[in-house]
């Protein structure tokens, strides 16, 4: 049900985790006891993997981990004493609403953390001014998406015809494939703005911005004030 999914050479089960967008691992001390690191000096890739998208960070403690497209990978210990769950075993699967199994072809990825603006400022999900998570939709690179509040239902009331503006807020043109398993594909779909074709969630046309350069940035939720062009997560209210 889970569909193409990464496993190690013997069939253990990979996963990534929300908070790690950034490219660094979150998960530290007690939690490794139940999500051991995955790491393996000379990755033999398989069939309809790209080595280019495999990499290698240090971990906190010392560590190293292989990292999938920028993601750290990991086991899963169901009892949280490092003992992996047995090959093709997938229960780790949305533990916490931030665990997810690796996969290839996710289009839409989940993830949870501090919303930062172009401003500097930290921000809450509510567009205060506070310290706090938020889960939000990035792409499979890290990339974060959202939406514009003077949208409505199906209807892009951004983007310029010639795209002049396309470089500040760029449209987000990818075909729905890879869906994390919390979320419902039916929620998705597509418009045409100016013979491009653009995804939605919930009828809410959706965006990158331009100026978010690494992974995780969400330098857009402050432009050009907060909250006028917000992340989008699984409990975003319908467009009108």
């Amino acid at each position: 049900t889970l569909g193409d999914v990464l496993t190690d050479a013997n069939g253990m089960i990979l996963y990534v985790f929300a908070k790690d967008v950034a490219g660094s691992s979150s998960c530290l001390e007690g939690c490794l006891d139940s999500w051991p690191i995955f790491y393996t000096e000379e990755a033999e890739i398989g069939s309809g993997l790209e080595s280019a998208d495999f990499g290698v960070i240090t971990h906190t403690n010392g560590s190293m981990q292989t990292t999938y497209k920028g993601w750290p990978l990991y086991y899963y210990a169901p009892a949280g004493d490092g003992e992996v769950e047995a090959a093709n075993s997938t229960s780790g699967e949305a533990v916490g609403g931030v665990w997810f199994v690796a996969k290839p072809n996710y289009t839409i990825m989940y993830a949870n953390a501090q919303l930062v603006g172009n401003d500097g400022n930290n921000y809450t999900s509510d567009y205060e001014e506070g310290d706090g998570a938020t889960a939000y939709f990035v792409n499979s690179q890290g990339r974060t998406i959202y939406t514009f509040v003077n949208d409505s239902k199906d209807t892009n009331n951004y983007t310029a015809s010639d795209f002049s503006n396309d470089a500040v807020w760029p449209v987000y043109t990818k075909e729905l494939d890879g869906i994390v398993s919390t979320l419902d594909a039916s929620d998705f779909g597509t418009i045409d703005v100016f013979g491009e074709s653009q995804m939605t969630y919930k009828g809410w046309p959706l965006y990158y911005f331009g100026q978010d350069t690494e992974r995780g940035d969400t330098k857009g939720v402050s432009v050009p004030s907060p909250g006028v062009w917000p992340v989008v997560n699984k409990n975003i209210a319908a467009a009108e």
